[in-house]
């Protein structure tokens, strides 16, 4: 099956879903997000589906983040629409019973590395890089990132990600704990991530499903998704949003104005 924002195949027990967007750097718009939730809740669904796959058309990017075009000119209230409908997405991927793995190919930025936290892990090309750069944009991560990244990286690791824009590599990553297994070639990627998958599938399906929620029972507090969406849904309503969003577009340095009384 395909359709304009993802494909999707189908081998045995295993699905291998694609966002298909490569020139946009496979960015994450309404369409996309929705195509993959549905793709998700079928594999659920179908109760013969035991694992899915989820990596990026073409080279260059797994996926470069929502799509900028969607959140230009949003008020506060119209961000927080387009927010919540995102955490919801992620948030079936996190707490869906059937694993993900999120085989990222490419760059894996803001949306599209959220993606690959709230996926149950991560097989990684040795091309592969991440990185949460919505602080240049006077955004903050809303899909998660936030809550997400610390609990893999530790605290520290997370803020200055977030804060910095910096971009972790492909085998950082891995030593960051974020794939269990090191970065491979990039041809071998997917035949890697569909071979773990093909275990994974030939496993008790009852037993993935219980070891899933046991593991997010298990998780040392609740994720502060709220709280992430609604700061989020204010900073992109922003003027300091609309200013970094604009000086991306004009590939020109953005201006940033001071606090006006301080903190």
């Amino acid at each position: 099956m395909s359709d304009d924002a993802i494909e999707i195949d189908r081998d045995g027990k295993v699905t291998l879903v694609r966002i298909n967007r490569p020139k946009v750097h496979n960015a994450l718009d309404a369409d996309a997000l929705e195509a993959l939730d549905a793709a998700v809740r079928e594999a659920a669904a179908s109760g013969s589906v035991r694992a899915v796959v989820v990596t990026g058309a073409g080279s260059k990017a797994f996926s470069a983040g929502a799509d900028l075009d969607q959140l230009k000119g949003l008020d506060a209230a119209e961000a927080q629409h387009v927010l919540r409908t995102g955490q919801r997405i992620f948030a079936g991927i996190e707490h869906s019973p059937v694993p993900i793995i999120a085989a990222v190919n490419g760059l894996a930025l803001g949306g599209g590395f959220e993606l690959v936290l709230a996926a149950t892990f991560a097989i990684l090309s040795t091309e592969a890089s991440f990185g949460l750069p919505e602080s240049g944009l006077g955004l903050i991560p809303g899909y998660g990132g936030t809550q997400r990244l610390s609990r893999i990286t530790g605290p520290a690791v997370a803020a200055h990600l977030m804060l910095t824009g910096s971009r972790l590599s492909a085998q950082r990553a891995y030593e960051l704990g974020l794939s269990p297994l090191p970065p491979v070639a990039p041809e071998e990627l997917v035949p890697a991530a569909m071979r773990v998958a093909d275990q994974i599938a030939a496993r008790g399906p009852r037993a993935h499903a219980a070891i899933l929620q046991a593991l997010r029972a298990g998780a040392p507090q609740p994720h502060e998704l709220a709280l992430e969406t609604a700061l989020a849904a204010v900073a992109t309503g922003s003027a300091e949003a609309r200013e970094g969003i604009a000086a991306f577009k004009q590939r020109r340095t953005a201006v940033f104005p001071d606090l006006p009384g301080g903190w």
